[in-house]
């Protein structure tokens, strides 16, 4: 059984040895494969980094209009001569005390 058992693998060997073009064929296939599921990840990884870093732009995008909005609201006039008025205790002077420089 043993000497029947050698004598199938030898011509199971030889039979793959005379079709090694079919093999290298196979093999080469194979590999093709292996590389078009490889690439289809790395895509879709790819992909959803950008869908990620599309929603990250979106949200600072938004942050800096609110920081704008803010920086507006704080610049305004009357913010600005309320606080004067209530928290500096300033006021604006009368006609008669304001003084007029020109150049010449």
């Amino acid at each position: 059984m043993s000497k029947a058992q050698l004598n199938l693998t030898r011509i199971v060997l030889l039979d793959l040895w005379h079709h090694k073009w079919i093999m290298m064929l196979a093999l080469l296939v194979m590999m093709n494969a292996i590389a078009v599921v490889y690439t289809s990840y790395e895509g879709r990884r790819y992909t959803s980094q950008w869908e990620q870093l599309l929603q990250e732009r979106d949200r600072l995008d938004i942050e800096w209009r609110n920081l704008l909005l803010e920086e507006q609201s704080r610049s305004e006039h009357s913010r600005i001569t309320r606080i004067a008025t209530k928290e500096l205790n300033m006021n604006r002077p009368l006609p008669k005390d304001e003084v007029v420089v020109r150049i010449p």
